[in-house]
């Protein structure tokens, strides 16, 4: 019985590894494979004037001062550029 179950183990380690296989010569030729997903856009990340973090400006807080448009982390970091800009 054990026997049985270790060789199906190592069948499906073998179909597995078979699939992988597969999957990178068929990415290699630049198709799809069949774990792709479709490639979103790449985004351009921006730093936050205050603590330097880098954030998505889509999902970041933002504040327009001379001219230019402000990307922040956190509502913290806002505040704390808007002091700053008017000390």
């Amino acid at each position: 019985m054990l026997r049985i179950l270790l060789l199906g183990l190592l069948l499906m380690l073998i179909a597995r590894a078979f699939w992988r296989i597969i999957d990178g010569v068929i990415a290699g030729a630049g198709g799809q494979t069949r774990r792709s997903t479709p490639q979103s856009q790449a985004t351009k990340l921006v730093r936050d004037p205050v603590c330097g973090t880098f954030v998505a400006p889509g999902a970041a807080l933002s504040l327009a001062s001379d001219g230019r448009t402000h990307y922040f982390c956190s509502e913290e970091c806002r505040v704390e550029f808007s002091r700053r800009a008017h000390a």
